[in-house]
C-alpha cells in the first residue's frame, strides 16, 4: 500500500503506548510486547522515511518506566533493543539511506545496562553523518525533567530580561536542535499526554489518538494518521 496524501508532517513524533496491553490481549508475557514492539518501531522508521518525512521522534523508554517496572521487563526491553540494533541490516538501512540517529534522555545516567549504553553510543557514532533523515530515540526519558534540566541550566548564565527569548529556552532542551512536532502520533487507545513530553516543541502540533496498539499499528494506520493530519494542517493561531 502506498501513502497518497497532500501534506506530510516535516517533523513526527510516537508516543508508542500498548505493549504490554497487547501481550496481555494474547496470552503472553508482558515483555513479549516489547519484541513486537521494537519490530514495529523500525518498519514504521521505514515507512516514515519512505515517504519523505524528515524527522521521526520516538519515545522508547521514559524514566518512570525505568524506575517502577518490573526489572525483569526492563532487562528484556534492553536486551530487544540491544538485538535489533546490532543487527547488520539495521545498521546498513541507517548509513544506506542517510539516517542520523540521536538518543535523548538520561540514559548515560541512569540506565544499568552497561552494554546496552555502547551500543547506542556506537550508533550515534555511526550515524553522525547523515543528512537526509533524523531518527531520535527518547530513551529514559521524561518532558518535565527536561525543561527543569533546561531551566537550571540557563540560570546558570542568566541574561538580561529584554534579551531572553524563546529561542535561548528552546536551545537549552534536550531536544533543542529539532525542529517544532508537526504531528504527535499516540497508540493504545488512552488518548492523553504523558509527562510533559516534548512540552516546548509540540506547542502547536496536531494530535492523532488511535486505540491501536503499538504492534499492531501497520502501514494501514500510519495512512489513516497522515490522512488525518493532512485534513487538518496546521493553523497557528489563524
Amino acid at each position: 500500500m502506498s501513502l497518497q496524501t497532500p501534506v506530510l508532517p516535516n517533523h513526527m513524533a510516537v508516543i508508542p503506548d500498548g505493549n504490554r496491553r497487547w501481550s496481555k490481549d494474547h496470552g503472553l508475557r508482558p515483555w513479549e510486547g516489547h519484541r513486537n514492539g521494537m519490530t514495529q518501531f523500525l518498519q514504521t522508521a521505514k515507512l516514515v522515511f519512505k515517504q519523505g518525512v524528515k524527522h521521526l521522534t520516538f519515545w522508547a523508554l521514559s524514566i518512570d518506566n525505568l524506575q517502577k517496572r518490573d526489572a525483569t521487563e526492563i532487562k528484556f526491553l534492553c536486551s530487544y533493543i540491544k538485538e535489533e540494533l546490532e543487527k547488520p541490516e539495521t545498521m546498513k538501512y541507517f548509513l544506506d539511506n542517510g539516517i542520523r540517529v540521536n538518543v535523548v534522555g538520561k540514559w548515560k545516567e541512569l540506565l544499568p545496562d552497561v552494554a546496552l549504553k555502547q551500543t547506542l553510543i556506537g550508533l550515534e557514532e555511526k550515524t553522525k553523518e547523515g543528512k537526509r533523515f533524523e531518527l531520535t530515540v527518547l530513551f529514559v526519558y521524561d518532558g518535565k525533567t527536561e525543561m527543569l534540566e533546561a531551566v537550571h541550566k540557563i540560570a546558570q548564565h542568566p541574561a538580561p530580561a529584554e534579551e531572553f527569548t524563546d529561542t535561548n529556552l528552546k536551545s537549552a532542551l534536550w531536544t533543542g536542535f529539532l525542529p517544532e512536532v508537526d504531528l504527535v502520533i499516540r497508540t493504545g487507545g488512552e488518548p492523553h499526554w504523558s509527562g510533559g513530553f516534548m512540552m516546548w516543541l509540540t506547542a502547536n502540533s496536531q494530535f492523532y489518538f488511535t486505540p491501536t496498539r503499538w504492534p499492531d499499528f501497520n502501514e494501514s494506520e500510519l495512512q489513516k494518521a497522515f490522512v488525518d493530519y493532512a485534513q487538518r494542517g496546521r493553523r497557528f493561531g489563524k
